[in-house]
């Protein structure tokens, strides 16, 4: 594992997630249960991931970790727990086929909200609701504000697994040395930086060949590129409005049309990378910025560590620092943090037996210092601030480790270390020896800044379900047809692409999430 990978380990990153609600098939969910899975109700299987990284001669129910695992819950619960290696890259369709099939391991997880809703509308997953209560302190004291969303009429049907760091879902960087050049500090606002992008077109500070003021790729299956910038344009967002147009919807709240105007002046100025709509797989957008021809990014939170490494190594006086900019109307940011929540880890309704060995075994796993040992293998140094280190790949297999082992840790990742930012900031500056500690410090400022959260419900609505996976590309494509296209077509190819996405459903969502919440039924995190 690579230094990098190190710092990204408290970095942790997903989709929007939420879970399906509204049906019975919980009231004969057990009737045909597989009487195998109860033979010996204290011997449990859990799934794993399988990257295709373990030492020569080890399993995934058969290494250092895996064995040491279970050593310490047979002694602490007296459990037996084995463990079943699923492959990560379809790992939901083939959980989804195991548990169809009745072979499913006692306790399966996966991050998508559909994998969820699948097994609780079918009645495929166990009731947790009794057994959480009799066997669940730590689950409850350590993670308990987000089981909410494990939850399905009124039972907890899976328990959910707690995130580290909470740190934006996106973030914008900037070439200081640029801004240096040019004479202007890094942006406090949109303002500043469209001052900053339009002089990096015109005085190209780097003397690069092609200079790109803001640098964007083409993937419609995330909004990352626009939705900050656009986001900024919608004023006013009361909490029915944010759960109505959460998240990728925003791009169609009142205001964010004016947002995409921006962006398409900005696109038709030459500010923009041009025809990057073509770049699906933003193959073309990482070549940009790693050559260090671009000015200005927003990416996945932690993506750009590796520009920033790769860009040090050609030039050590190349900066790309990270900011917040994109100031609303009073002045402030809405700096949309990652949820607290990630995967739904459930028990399959074939072993409704083990329900009780289950959550004893996730029980144990959401103790922070357990969570700790295994994240970071019993073996792992700390820095001077108490930050836990993750060890590169090649020491984890000299010792017998798989080479991901916060694969085992699959309840809680929320370590004691996280909250405080100068243990954060050791680690950082630790594993990443191309930037100083006050580099770091001004990233972790950047991501605590103006945090704000959507409201999540565990409710799935039927116009969701209906329509939710093809409007999530559609609302990108929207946003990228509209910043694209010729500058005196924007408000006729807007009313055309806002009619594709009605026709698409779009109304019919909106319209549902409204009386969803004008209901006073949904339930909200904390």
């Amino acid at each position: 594992m690579s230094k990098l990978s190190r710092a990204l380990s408290v970095l942790l990153t997903a989709s929007f997630l939420t879970t399906c609600i509204g049906c019975s098939a919980f009231e004969d969910q057990n009737a045909g249960v597989n009487s195998s899975s109860l033979d010996d109700l204290n011997s449990i299987t859990c799934m794993v991931w399988d990257r295709g990284s373990l030492p020569e001669g080890y399993t995934a129910d058969d290494n250092t970790l895996a064995n040491w695992i279970r050593g310490k819950v047979k002694e602490e619960c007296g459990i037996d727990v084995h463990f079943v290696s699923v492959s990560r890259s379809t790992s939901d369709e083939t959980i989804k086929k195991m548990v169809d099939e009745g072979i499913a391991p006692d306790i399966i997880f996966s991050y998508s909200s559909s994998v969820f809703g699948y097994m609780t509308k079918q009645g495929k997953v166990a009731d947790l609701t009794e057994s959480l209560e009799k066997y669940g302190d730590n689950i409850k004291e350590y993670t308990g504000s987000i089981q909410y969303m494990g939850s399905y009429n009124d039972l907890q049907v899976a328990v959910m697994k707690r995130r580290g760091f909470k740190g934006p879902r996106h973030a914008a960087y900037i070439r200081k040395d640029w801004c240096d050049d040019l004479g202007l500090s890094v942006p406090k606002n949109k303002d500043e930086l469209i001052e900053f992008l339009y002089a990096v077109k015109e005085k190209n500070p780097g003397n690069v060949n092609g200079v790109i003021p803001w640098g964007m790729g083409g993937d419609v299956h995330s909004e990352r590129f626009y939705q900050g910038f656009v986001n900024s344009y919608v004023e006013n967002l009361s909490e029915r409005d944010a759960y109505i147009y959460s998240e990728r919807y925003m791009v169609v709240a009142d205001g964010a049309v004016e947002g995409l105007r921006e962006l398409n002046r900005l696109y038709n100025d030459g500010i923009i990378s041009l025809d990057f709509t073509a770049d699906s797989d933003n193959s073309k957008y990482v070549e940009d910025v790693e050559s260090g021809k671009v000015g200005f990014i927003v990416d996945e939170a932690t993506s750009p560590f590796t520009y920033v490494s790769m860009l040090k190594e050609k030039d050590p006086t190349i900066e790309l620092d990270p900011l917040i900019c994109f100031d609303l109307e009073d002045g402030s940011y809405r700096n949309v943090a990652e949820p607290d929540y990630g995967m739904y880890v459930m028990v399959p309704a074939t072993s409704k037996g083990k329900t009780d060995a289950a959550i004893k075994y996730l029980n144990w796993l959401a103790d922070p210092n357990n969570a700790e040992m295994v994240n970071f293998t019993p073996d792992h140094d700390e820095t001077e601030s108490g930050a836990a280190m993750t060890m590169s790949k090649e020491q984890l297999f000299a010792l017998g480790y798989p080479g991901n082992p916060t694969d085992y840790c699959i309840v809680n990742e929320h370590f004691d270390f996280v909250d405080k930012k100068e243990a954060l900031v050791s680690l950082w500056t630790e594993n990443c020896p191309w930037e100083e500690p006050s580099w770091f410090e001004g990233f972790y400022d950047v991501c605590v800044t103006d945090q704000f959260d959507f409201p999540t419900s565990s409710t799935v609505l039927e116009s969701e379900v209906k329509y939710s996976v093809d409007l999530d590309v559609a609302l990108v494509e929207y946003a990228y047809n509209l910043i694209c296209c010729p500058r005196d077509g924007f408000d006729k190819l807007q009313k055309t692409e806002y009619k594709r996405l009605i026709d698409m459903g779009l109304q019919e969502v909106l319209d549902e999430r409204a009386e969803a919440y004008d209901s006073g039924k949904l339930k909200f995190g904390n």
